[in-house]
Parts: C-alpha cells; structure tokens; sequence
C-alpha cells in the first residue's frame, strides 16, 4: 500500500506522473501510480483527489475504474480563464514528476437505492462520471448516459465511450457552442422513471438547468456535484457575525469579505482545509448552536442540522457556536 504523509489533517502520498495523454481538444489525461508499484487506496465512484503543486491546491475527480488499485486518472481541462491550476499542470507537470495526492474522497457517490440511473455529463464534468460508467458495467446495473459537449473533437473519452453509444446506452449532444441548440434538459428531466436516480455535473448553464428542471423529482433521488463554487440559492446581504469556540470558550467577530477559517487562522488556531470554496468538506465541524448560512454543496439536508462548512459559511444569528 502506498505510503502518506500529513497536510495540516488530510493524508497525502507522494505519486508518480506515468503517463500524460491528450484526450480532446485541450483536455489532457493524467496516470498517477505508487512509485514503488504498491497497491493505491481504494475509491468509489465518484470520488477525487486533491492535488497539490506549485503552492496550489486543486481537486480532480478520478475517472478510471474503481476496481483498479494500481493507478488514479484523472482529467483535466486547460482553463485560461481559471484559477491557474490546470494552466499549471497543462505546462509544467511532465512524465515522471511527483505530485502530492490526498486520499480519495467522495461526495458524489451512486445511490445505493437507485434501480436504474440517468447521467448527464457537460464537457469536463463527463470526468466522475466516467468512474460511474465503469462501475455500473461492472455491476451490469441499468444506465443511460447523456453527454454534452460543443463538437465532437472537445469530446474526452470519445473512443472509450464508442461501444456504449453502438448499445444505446450513451447518446452524444454536440451543440457548436450554443446550449440551446444541445440537449433538451427539461424535456429529459420532465418525468422521472420510478427507482431511477439522476447525477450531473458541468458547466454553470447546465448546472442550473438540471437543478431547475429535477425540482419535482423525489428526495434523495438527485446527484450532483460542481467544479467551482455553487452560485447561492438566494441573493443574502453579507453581515458580520461572530463565531464561538465551546472547547476553547473564546469568541472572534468574524467580519464582511472574512471567513470563519480564516479568522480562526488570524488566531493561531489550525484548520484543516482544501478546496476552501464549499465542495470538497475537508473543514466540515460541528456546531452546537445557531443557524448557519450554509454555502457548500457537500452537505445533505440531514447533515446541515449538525454540521457546517467553515470555509465558507456564514450566520444567519448573531453568533454561532461551534464545536471546537
């Protein structure tokens, strides 16, 4: 089993770039293997790794096949207009690099009571998806795969996916950059089969048209997950707060344009975070008391009664008590 190491309180391990591959235009994949050749832990479908390099931290869902134990792939789409993380890798990470790759997590996992499942993949977002694909062969589960993409030479994973588009399982929308002119999401989305579970991620667009068109679908029956920070379900003047420790019995105002984290930060206390933008639940802590304004898109309506995202919540009261 390949060896960790500590960041602040996620594991990590050192891997080995094996092999770079262009997958589409401007998409290239990434092989990443134990340098000793030793077994990599276990993911589910759906998971993602942090990446670690240049000072940045970045998150990639894994696309291979969860049953291997040998490597992580990962997709990653070169994004001029991003934060700098895939810049980076398209231009410096080479083969036989070493990276620093948290332990699989996983916050887009298959329904286990789903009895068939419906995928809808824009652009990069068909990436955890892929792991689905490969896992629901496995199981010979019941499936069908949208995939939206702008031509078909932008399309990753293309020629892997051939033989299920020949089986009708996998159905291509190629829409020259104009969304309207793609894939009707509402009119898939109208009715939804009975036992079937819906999981999608992409782009913004397609995003808020899935959520839009999946509202009437059943709790617990709808899956997604975002590559940036989800836009909130409502625009909410920012206020400033202030944020109690119960362990500690120390309280900080926590100001407008501040995080929690980062305020706890200013005060010597150490927090585990990753992604710090409410989709990866590295800082996920319990609270005891108040009402968060909950920003992330990792915690379930349960979970929400319990549980904040520090990274980027704020507080609908005054103060708010957490359990550190």
């Amino acid at each position: 089993m390949a060896s960790f190491e500590k960041f602040g309180q996620i594991e990590t391990m050192q891997l080995r770039v094996r092999s770079i591959t262009y997958l589409a235009e401007a998409i290239n994949g990434y092989e990443l293997v134990d340098p000793r050749g030793r077994d990599l832990p276990r993911f589910e479908a759906g998971a993602h790794v942090d990446l670690r390099f240049g000072g940045l931290v970045r998150q990639y869902s894994l696309c291979n096949e969860p049953a291997e134990r040998r490597r992580y792939c990962i997709a990653v789409l070169r994004e001029e207009e991003g934060r700098g993380g895939s810049r980076h890798l398209h231009d410096n990470v080479r083969v036989g690099d070493l990276l620093e790759v948290s332990m699989p997590r996983n916050n887009f996992p298959l329904g286990a009571a789903a009895e068939r499942h419906l995928l809808i993949a824009g652009g990069i977002g068909i990436a955890p998806l892929m792991s689905m694909v490969g896992e629901l062969r496995r199981r010979h589960a019941d499936f069908q795969l949208h995939y939206c993409a702008r031509s078909a030479g932008r399309t990753a994973f293309r020629d892997d996916l051939a033989p299920l588009a020949a089986e009708g399982r996998l159905h291509f929308h190629y829409d020259g950059g104009d969304p309207a002119q793609g894939l009707d999401i509402a009119e898939v989305l109208r009715e939804p089969p009975p036992g079937t579970h819906l999981y999608y991620c992409g782009p913004a667009g397609l995003m808020a048209a899935a959520a839009a068109a999946a509202k009437e679908w059943p709790v617990g029956t709808v899956h997604c997950e975002y590559f940036t920070a989800a836009p909130p379900a409502e625009v909410v003047e920012d206020k400033p707060f202030r944020v109690r420790l119960a362990k500690r019995g120390v309280e900080y105002e926590v100001p407008v344009g501040e995080t929690i984290v980062g305020v706890l930060r200013r005060h010597g206390i150490t927090v585990p975070t990753s992604c710090q933008l409410g989709y990866c639940g590295a800082c996920v802590t319990r609270y005891v008391d108040g009402e968060p304004d909950h920003r992330d898109q990792v915690l379930r309506e349960y979970g929400r009664e319990r549980f904040v995202l520090i990274c980027c919540a704020r507080s609908k009261t005054p103060v708010l008590h957490l359990d550190l």
